[in-house]
């Protein structure tokens, strides 16, 4: 087959292609875990029939997993299975566009909306290569699948779900939801709490009734805020630390302010929010409100303890340096140490970290650094969510193959295989690869306002995967004419 009929094919339908993934994105499909036949909301399985109802009208064979998520099917001569995995649930839009998140505009050469780069786009581009290889008359050798995730955004339990009902699962494939040219490692994932109980305040002073700050694990920390109060009546006003914060703000630039609350004193600060994968791009407001209670005397002395430990060990670092795990490799780098939330009250305080580890490392590795540290300042663990490291050598043929087909259609030949700190569906299963969809120079709109994909990219992203699947799938041979099948043999 001439893969270059593939490519005329999708220029001709490059208007429909837009319009297909314009309807998608129309659909508000935010993941939320709710009861009966529809596992994550009416929006979801909205968008989801409507993908299934479009592989359908194009002869591929759907299957569906209870709600869940589900694929549908490119059927091959022989027995093995190519997979592609894509995601039709977004993330909260959000505020402060400059279009409708949710109206599936086409402007200005690009399709516009929450979903359109992350994933539905490149889900659109994988459907249409599909359907331009079946009107050309492709015939794989390898089934190809592309498996539709409905919670990616969340909990992943819509894939978790798959795995454990599905068929079978893929021998390969690639997840669309990355950047180009190969993913071909993805570190360590892991989500946990350091906890810890404070005794009793004892005696009149200056108290501190509460720190709460950050919405995710996975996310800088834009906004945190802090209630003090004084029992001796010292503070009166609170004049002094007025001045004192202001004194900070004016500092180190930081966005702070304070507010009267009854008897209290709120302190609250903004910080910039950016990926966990990429705590570098923000600024947290949880360590700026743990240094500004740094320079405050508080009458409990296990939340002074736990103050100064944060500030020694942990503070603006990215690295995990003073927490007992700068773990680092050749393969991907230096570990990522991100504080997500905290919620400190009187009796206790819960912070909330998530760790991207090196490939070649583990779990415990991290976790043991962490508890050495830990364990000098009265405090525990509290495990949570754990994905481990996904990891294929540069020189791997699947690697050398993606590679071949992007270098060959961007003209790209110095950009190499990355590892990223980010979490694709390339975990959920073996021999699968995060392949795009994002070129490299491109702004990066993921989880953004004002997301959106040009034209020209769906279109250039159609024509890669095309040949991406064209090659893992591999095209049917022929017999030679009079060679007789297995079955006929054993029937004469």
């Amino acid at each position: 087959m001439n893969l270059n009929q593939v490519y005329k094919t999708l220029d001709d339908h490059r208007d429909e292609m837009a319009e297909s993934l314009s309807r998608l994105v129309s659909i508000p499909s935010i993941a939320k875990r709710t009861q009966g036949k529809d596992p994550f909301g009416a929006p979801v399985r909205q968008v989801y029939d409507l993908m299934l109802e479009m592989a359908v009208d194009e002869g591929f064979i759907p299957c569906d997993l209870d709600g869940f998520g589900g694929h549908f099917d490119y059927v091959g001569s022989g027995d093995g299975l190519m997979g592609i995995l894509a995601h039709l649930d977004v993330v909260p839009e959000g505020d402060g566009w400059d279009f409708e998140p949710f109206g599936g505009e086409i402007r200005d050469g690009y399709v516009c909306g929450r979903g359109s780069v992350d994933d539905k786009g490149p889900t659109i581009a994988c459907f249409y290569a599909m359907k331009a290889l079946k009107k050309c008359g492709f015939s794989p050798d390898k089934t190809i699948r592309m498996i539709l995730g409905l919670d990616e955004e969340t909990e992943w339990e819509g894939m978790k779900h798959y795995v454990a009902f599905a068929d079978r699962l893929p021998d390969c494939g690639f997840t669309p939801d990355a950047d180009f040219p190969v993913i071909h490692g993805e570190k360590g994932f892991l989500v946990f709490d350091i906890a810890r109980k404070f005794g009793k305040t004892a005696g009149e002073g200056l108290q501190l009734r509460s720190i709460t700050g950050g919405t995710a694990a996975n996310c800088v920390a834009d906004r945190a805020r802090a209630v003090i109060s004084d029992t001796s009546k010292k503070y009166k006003g609170y004049d002094d630390i007025r001045a004192l914060i202001e004194e900070i703000r004016e500092d180190r630039g930081w966005e702070l302010a304070t507010k009267g609350i009854g008897k209290s004193l709120e302190i609250t600060a903004e910080g910039t929010s950016s990926h966990g994968s990429k705590p570098e791009n923000g600024l947290n407001a949880i360590s700026i409100i743990m240094e500004v209670l740094g320079h405050l005397n508080f009458v409990n002395d296990d939340m002074s303890d736990f103050i100064r430990f944060y500030n020694e060990h942990i503070g603006f670092e990215f690295h995990g340096e003073h927490m007992g795990c700068a773990l680092e490799d050749e393969e991907s780098g230096k570990l990522v140490w991100n504080v997500g939330m905290i919620d400190l009250q009187e009796k206790s305080v819960a912070l909330t970290i998530n760790v991207r580890y090196p490939v070649t490392m583990d779990d415990e590795q991290v976790y043991s650094g962490v508890m050495s540290v830990i364990d000098k300042f009265d405090s525990g663990i509290v495990k949570g969510r754990h994905q481990p490291p996904v990891y294929m050598p540069a020189d791997d043929p699947m690697v050398l193959k993606l590679m071949d087909i992007y270098r060959r259609h961007t003209g790209d030949e110095d950009s190499e295989p990355i590892v990223i700190g980010g979490g694709t569906y390339a975990r959920a299963m073996d021999n699968i690869l995060a392949f795009g969809a994002r070129f490299p120079g491109n702004e990066d709109l993921t989880h953004q306002k004002n997301e959106k994909i040009s034209i020209d990219d769906l279109l250039l992203l159609s024509k890669i995967y095309a040949e991406a699947i064209y090659e893992m799938a591999g095209e049917a041979k022929e017999k030679p004419a009079g060679e007789a099948e297995d079955d006929d043999v054993q029937q004469a």
